[in-house]
């Protein structure tokens, strides 16, 4: 529930203020999540518990747009008969300086209701961009079947570059720039974007292995959480009086703050213009020291080193986290306490934590694969009775080209009794290896 509620409290809060970080970079208070469970595990029903505030708030912004869509069709109707008529009347007289008066006493265009839309789970991001034009300044890409964006047209292999590109830049809070035949220029500063998919672990490896997501940098901008099922031990008991209480507080508060006014850039009706919130003194120190005691871990030979991407950012994620708790508790806030910057902390160490154990679990089940890639190798292409390294790494299959994982994949196999270490050296085909095996042939 955790998660969650950072999640619903990112699409609540994230246009009200940045966080200035201590290296002096102001950054947005929005976060990427992605939640793994399987089947039956109350993915939607926690999704639709934590989310109903934002559902209600879209409701009522539809009713808005519904009720005003009418008045604005009939004044930008009226307005463009009315400045029909004006460039008719005076493009007679073919006085520029008459008409320019008269086209600025018209006054400007009727401004559309904008789009009431909060959440959206499966957008492109050519339709993100689109709808950031005429909608309201943030948005969430939330969804409790992740797979419907994982398997969406926005990642498809086409497209697949420019949508996670595309959400990089958005996490970092660039302006959107786009140039399209089409669609002309398009410039929007002042737009949020965050994200939350929960998806099932098979459709969640598709994402978290792929190498376009990893290479662009957009999982280390992810917070990844898979937590282990308590499928069976869910026997039913009431809901007790001070967590239905608890429930009740959260959604009322995650509503306030939905209905809160954004701060808009001047003349604006959907661009925002953030506050920055500091780092309290003391909440200041407490990030460098875990800025600090993160960098002593990244290096190859780091407790951090196998996941150095989202640990680079680690920093900057428990800011992020810190600022949302924050928010979430004040609105109005200023500056960020060293009591959130220290649940920040402790948050983004879960998120690391989490991401060794999904590298280490991804990491053993590939060395399985290999493993059985060699034994099935061994068994129809390799004649000899006995095998060396030097035959696995440089005869066996592709996939296996360095003498490390072919020493990693012998030990599994030795372990699983299908090659035996023959003692002293051995002839193979024809050459005299000091390491060798007996194949025991399955």
């Amino acid at each position: 529930m955790r998660t969650i509620h950072s999640c619903s409290g990112n699409t609540c809060r994230a246009g009200h203020a940045d966080i200035e970080l201590p290296t002096g970079q102001a950054k947005p208070i929005l976060n990427f999540f992605i939640s793994i469970a399987a089947t039956g595990l109350r993915k939607t029903a926690t999704d639709s518990e934590a989310l109903w505030p934002v559902r209600k708030r879209e409701n009522a912004l539809r009713q808005d747009y519904d009720r005003a869509l009418p008045d604005y069709t009939n004044a930008m109707m009226a307005f463009e008969k009315v400045r029909d008529q004006v460039v008719r009347r005076h493009a007679k007289k073919a006085n520029r300086a008459e008409l320019e008066s008269a086209l600025e006493a018209l006054g400007p265009s009727p401004i559309a209701p904008l789009t009431p839309m909060l959440t959206c789970p499966e957008p492109t991001y050519e339709g993100l961009c689109k709808h950031l034009v005429s909608g309201r300044p943030s948005i969430g890409i939330f969804s409790a079947e992740g797979g419907q964006f994982i398997g969406g047209h926005g990642m498809a292999q086409e497209a697949k570059l420019r949508t996670v590109t595309g959400l990089s830049c958005l996490w970092d809070g660039e302006v959107i720039k786009r140039v399209r035949a089409l669609d002309g220029a398009t410039i929007l500063p002042g737009r949020r974007v965050a994200v939350h998919l929960m998806a099932q672990p098979d459709v969640a490896a598709l994402m978290l292995s792929d190498p376009v997501l990893i290479n662009q940098g957009l999982l280390s901008r992810c917070l990844v959480t898979a937590p282990e099922s308590n499928a069976g031990t869910r026997t039913w008991r009431e809901a007790s009086t001070a967590s239905d209480l608890a429930i009740k507080r959260y959604g009322g508060r995650i509503l306030d703050i939905l209905e809160k006014q954004l701060p808009l850039a001047a003349g604006k009706t959907n661009e925002l213009s953030p506050r920055i919130l500091q780092l309290a003194p003391d909440a200041r120190k407490m990030w460098i020291a875990f800025a600090d005691n993160i960098e002593g871990q990244i290096g190859p030979d780091g407790a951090l080193g196998p996941v150095s991407g989202l640990a680079n950012k680690l920093p900057e994620h428990a800011a992020r986290l810190a600022s949302v708790l924050m928010l979430v508790e004040d609105i109005d806030a200023c500056e960020v306490s060293a009591e959130k910057m220290s649940a920040g902390i402790i948050l983004a160490q879960h998120y690391a934590a989490e991401a060794l154990r999904m590298f280490e679990g991804s990491r053993i089940s590939g060395d399985l694969l290999l493993a059985q890639k060699l034994l099935g190798w061994l068994n129809q292409s390799w004649n000899e009775r006995a095998i060396s390294l030097p035959d696995i790494y440089q005869k066996g299959p592709n996939a296996i080209r360095d003498k490390a994982t072919a020493v990693k994949l012998v030990r599994i196999l030795e372990d699983h009794g299908w090659l035996h270490r023959i003692d002293g050296a051995a002839l193979i085909a024809g050459h005299h290896r000091r390491e060798a095996w007996l194949v025991i042939k399955g």
